[in-house]
């Protein structure tokens, strides 16, 4: 399961429940977020898409504590192709 709380217009924290749960700090520039979700979704939307691609390739405890949304890009170069589909 994950949890999704906003801190600040950028900024979100989010949980994610598991065999051990874990917590994330994920910064989402504004540009960023329009270049992927085109103003379709929420930043925290996008955030929780990101999250349910990124645990689809690795395990709660293996993404990094605190990243830059982009960041998933260098580590999986499908990331933005994929998730404009998932957000159709």
């Amino acid at each position: 399961m994950i949890t999704v709380k906003k801190i600040d217009d950028r900024t979100f924290e989010v949980t994610v429940a598991g065999q051990t749960a874990t917590t994330h700090r994920v910064t989402v520039d504004r540009a960023y977020h329009e270049k992927l979700a085109g103003g379709h979704i929420s930043a925290k939307e996008l955030v929780e898409k990101s999250f349910e691609f990124l645990l689809k390739r690795e395990s709660n405890t293996s993404i990094l504590r605190a990243f830059e949304l982009p960041v998933i890009g260098r580590y999986f170069p499908e990331y933005e192709t994929t998730i404009r589909k998932m957000l159709k």
